[in-house]
């Protein structure tokens, strides 16, 4: 099993995608990505893991991914499956995704 852990300077792919969504949509867009990471994500190869963060204003979602590595988010980007989640997701938020490098993290 695997977790999210975040350093600095890991090989680990970060991928976040911020969803723009109008608030009565916020728990609609959440199980598109709930359903998309169980059925699909977690079965490409790479994965490591998906956290779903939601606003408390219900305008925004943002989906913190880690891949082992860019490639693995690349051939994931282009699975027809995972396109038709992406599709669906699209319909009601508006995206923006990107990939990211850790630069540096604090601890109490």
């Amino acid at each position: 099993m695997s977790e999210t852990v975040i350093r600095a300077d890991d090989t680990v792919a970060t991928f976040i995608n911020i969803f723009d969504v109008e608030p009565g949509k916020q728990q609609e867009l959440i199980e598109i990505l709930k359903e998309g990471t169980e059925k699909v994500m977690r079965g490409r190869p790479g994965f490591i893991s998906v956290n779903l963060l939601a606003s408390p204003d219900g305008t925004r979602v943002v989906n913190y991914a880690q891949w082992r590595s860019p490639d693995d988010v690349k051939a994931t980007m282009g699975d027809p499956e995972a396109q038709a989640f992406a599709k669906r997701a699209a319909e009601i938020a508006k995206a923006t995704p990107s990939p990211y490098r850790v630069v540096a993290t604090y601890h109490a």
